[in-house]
């Protein structure tokens, strides 16, 4: 065959993901000539990238979707010089691949002889889900679509791509091209072939659906949507991301590329479902790549000295050894906190008295401890501070420590197994425990009023990143383990101390609060993946407790989980119509301690005027 491929790709910033450099480098040895079409200005890095892997990288305005791209891009490429060849591939950005190589799907491609074809298929749908009327046609998927000279120089191609109706959104893509193409070339008598139909696997998507059993039987892509859809529609179908996930290890897909890409597409807690990025691990040494060679910092901010020796004593989990700096907040702390050193057995730790207070954990480790962050000596960096949390009650506090504690360095074989996850997984940025949630109101809200701060400051900057709507996967609590040029964006922000509030003004919205939500968005802006971590016994006292919420809320409700959370989503809109309801939604999102202050007033008054309502 002499092919020739039609790639599309778009970004609205220009970028393009390192996975396409691969696929086009891949498909190489199977084309004579790469032709890339962009719907977007290219960054000049991304165009010089695709320039070494295509023959043509074309540009075009962001009309018509794929499917004006695509008829734009045969007409600068010409139907005279499209004849030299015996296929052509229309093929897109939305797939990674190949898994292993495309060599076996070209060869049994070859030997079938078809006017067109394609490697899935989406099954026949009736109504159509468009429309709701009607049947949407068994249809070949557009991510990719090889054609034959037969049909490519027919009148029937000429008068498809010429009478093409203009593409105003997503749903005229799919109706006017993606459901058409299939049954119109079928009906004008050209005949097809799918490598992985939907007919064989008795799904009606099995590219999405069954991504495990396609790819285990050889096929070569894996849908990008697979890692950033509603992680609902994956648990309708029972779809487990993890295992898709543990095949691309398995078969050497590089998953960094995939780091890289989907990072700046998918929403971290999505992607962090979907992927099931949560380790539980226990406190025995599992085995395999040694981590004591790492190189790693423990950063603390000790403000009660007297917590020095239970930090001292998680560090010491740590295999291989440490160095150690401490900050601290006046000369009579960082006296106190030298000389337990030395009893410890520690006399060479670094203790440093902080520029000021505001701030207090944060801009402590990126103020005063940025010479260490930027030094390059360390591969790890572990950040802890002296948690109390006197505020939130004796109970809350100690169980938020703990959950830090304990999820980070609970014992030398927990944190053995913690550390090899940076050795195995070159690209992990960071990992920190799970979003708290017993004895704090953190599910679904925990963004409190630090969102739209938090994206500002992303967008100053200049991180990629999609943010989480509801709740951020972040190091609540400000402890992680991470590598510190994921951190880049923060620790080179050029924060002042005068950029943090005082102790009187240390709330939601402040910059503490803003930027320890988003430690875990630097990372992966930065091209890294983060993974949550948790303790065999945390994870009990964690799941148990979820499970039975998640039953609470839910009992009495309707229908199946999805029809369940729209209609608790419709009832809390009409709730938040009523200014009553616009403020107590405020009230309970943006300061959720004021709420619980206010909580037995509201219920009294409430239950004052349901009675007044009642006697009328």
């Amino acid at each position: 065959m002499r092919r020739v491929v039609f790639f599309l790709v778009y970004d609205k910033q220009g970028h393009v993901g390192g996975y396409v450099e691969h696929c086009l480098r891949e498909l190489r040895a199977h084309a004579e000539h790469i032709f890339v079409v962009s719907n977007s200005p290219l960054t000049t890095d991304s165009r010089r990238r695709l320039e070494a892997v295509a023959d043509t990288v074309w540009e075009r305005e962001n009309v018509g979707y794929d499917v004006w791209a695509y008829r734009d891009a045969l007409r600068e490429f010409g139907s005279d010089r499209l004849r030299d060849y015996d296929e052509l591939i229309l093929a897109n950005y939305t797939f990674y691949g190949p898994i292993g190589s495309f060599a076996p799907l070209l060869e049994e491609a070859d030997a079938k002889t078809v006017d067109f074809w394609g490697i899935t298929d989406h099954a026949a749908v009736v109504p159509n889900p468009i429309t709701m009327t009607g049947v949407m046609h068994r249809h070949i998927q557009s991510h990719w679509i090889g054609v034959r000279r037969s049909m490519f120089t027919s009148d029937a191609w000429r008068s498809y791509w010429d009478d093409m109706p203009r593409i105003d959104s997503y749903d005229d893509s799919v109706m006017l091209h993606e459901a058409r193409f299939t049954h119109y070339f079928e009906s004008a008598g050209f005949s097809s072939w799918v490598a992985y139909a939907s007919a064989h696997y008795g799904d009606q998507h099995p590219i999405f659906n069954l991504a495990d059993v396609l790819i285990a039987d050889g096929c070569p892509i894996v849908k990008r949507r697979f890692f950033f859809h509603d992680p609902i529609y994956l648990d309708e179908l029972a779809i487990i991301g993890k295992r898709v996930l543990e095949q691309l290890e398995e078969k050497h897909y590089p998953l960094d590329l995939l780091w890289q890409d989907i990072g700046t597409t998918a929403k971290p807690r999505i992607l962090n479902t979907n992927a099931a990025l949560l380790e539980i691990m226990p406190d025995v040494d599992l085995g395999g790549a040694d981590p004591s060679d790492l190189r790693v910092v423990v950063i603390a901010h000790v403000f009660y000295e007297e917590m020095i020796d239970e930090i001292v004593d998680l560090a010491n989990t740590i295999p291989g050894g440490y160095d150690l700096v401490v900050t601290t907040a006046n000369a009579d702390k960082q006296t106190a906190i030298q000389e337990r050193l030395v009893e410890l057995g520690r006399p060479d730790d670094d203790v440093r008295i902080v520029g000021s207070n505001r701030g207090r954990d944060i801009s402590a480790f990126l103020l005063t401890c940025k010479d260490v962050l930027e030094s390059g000596r360390y591969d790890i960096v572990v950040k802890l501070h002296s948690k109390k949390s006197p505020q939130n009650g004796f109970n809350s506090g100690r169980h938020f420590k703990e959950h830090l504690f304990q999820n980070l360095l609970n014992s030398p074989g927990y944190t053995t197994n913690l550390l090899r996850l940076f050795v195995d997984h070159p690209t992990l940025g960071m990992v920190f425990p799970p979003m708290i949630h017993m004895g704090f109101p953190t599910l679904g809200r925990a963004w409190f009023a630090n969102l739209e701060p938090a994206k500002e400051l992303a967008a100053r900057l200049g991180m990629r990143v999609e943010f989480d709507e509801t709740s951020p996967l972040a190091p609540l609590g400000s402890m992680f383990i991470a590598r510190p040029e994921s951190l880049r964006p923060l620790v080179q922000a050029g924060f002042t101390w005068d950029d943090f509030p005082d102790e009187g003004q240390y709330a939601d919205g402040g910059l503490p609060h803003v930027l320890e939500r988003l430690l875990g968005y630097s990372a992966i802006s930065e091209g890294f993946h983060v993974r949550t971590v948790l303790t065999t016994h945390n994870a009990a006292i964690s799941h148990t407790l979820l499970e039975y919420k998640v039953q609470e809320i839910t009992a009495g409700l309707p229908g199946l989980f999805r029809e369940q959370v729209e209609l608790v989503r419709r009832y809390i809109a009409s709730q938040a119509e009523s200014p009553l309801g616009r403020a107590k939604g405020l009230v309970l999102s943006r300061t959720p301690g004021l709420a619980n202050a206010l909580r037995p007033v509201y219920s009294r008054s409430r239950a004052a005027y349901r009675n007044f309502r009642a006697g009328r």
